[in-house]
């Protein structure tokens, strides 16, 4: 027989005699869990947005208005002193505080070239450029092409050559085009298109602008 090992005694709850032992709290449910945990992340969000920053109090210039500056320029031979905001475009301050509106804002990140003007007889996408940077510029837009009522050569190019559709990319396309004729980048069909590759035509003009660079080049 083998031996019998002893038994080990279990000792009964403490508690106050005459009741029953006090039992176990309850465990949450997994969706009181997580409604709880979200309630109490509400009230401590809501307590950083509403409450004081940790940082203390914010300057005085984080809730005003930008700073501004003065900048001058000659836009088609006039010269302009405005005061804009630090941030302003130069595509911004043709538009909205010259009201040369002929320089169009297309993707206004650089891609599309609608907004190309020339500055000191460099071709620059507008829309990248910031006014503030431009003290004592040249800055030519497609308003300051023509001679009166005589129109620029490229100009007159595209209408010959029917070079347009929408019209909305015609304005970058063409001040693109005369940066193009200056910098001597219109040897042939393909240099054109590789030089003037920035600026997107929508409508798919590109056989016809090609022709309208060349038209005038060979005439200069």
């Amino acid at each position: 027989m083998s031996p019998e090992h002893p038994t080990t005694a279990v000792s009964p709850p403490e508690g106050t005699p005459g009741q029953p032992p006090e039992e176990s709290a309850p465990v949450p449910s997994r969706r009181t869990f997580i409604a709880t945990t979200a309630a109490g992340g509400a009230v401590v969000a809501g307590g950083l947005v509403a409450g004081p920053s940790v940082f203390g109090a914010e300057p005085a210039d984080a809730a005003g208005a930008p700073p501004d500056s003065r900048v001058s320029l000659t836009v088609n031979g006039e010269r302009h002193t405005v005061t804009v905001d630090n941030r302003t475009s130069l595509l911004d301050l043709l538009r909205e505080h010259l009201d040369l509106t002929g320089s169009k804002k297309g993707c206004n990140a650089g891609a599309c070239g609608a907004c190309t003007v020339l500055v000191d007889g460099r071709r620059v996408n507008s829309c990248l450029t910031l006014a503030i940077r431009l003290e004592g510029a040249e800055v030519t837009t497609i308003e300051g092409l023509a001679e009166g009522d005589r129109l620029h050569p490229l100009q007159q190019a595209f209408i010959d050559h029917d070079a347009f559709q929408c019209g909305y990319c015609t304005a970058g396309q063409i001040m693109s085009g005369v940066g193009c004729i200056d910098e001597g980048r219109t040897g042939s069909p393909e240099e054109i298109r590789e030089f003037m590759s920035g600026n997107v035509c929508r409508c798919g003009c590109y056989v016809n602008i090609v022709r309208a660079v060349e038209q005038t080049a060979r005439g200069k």
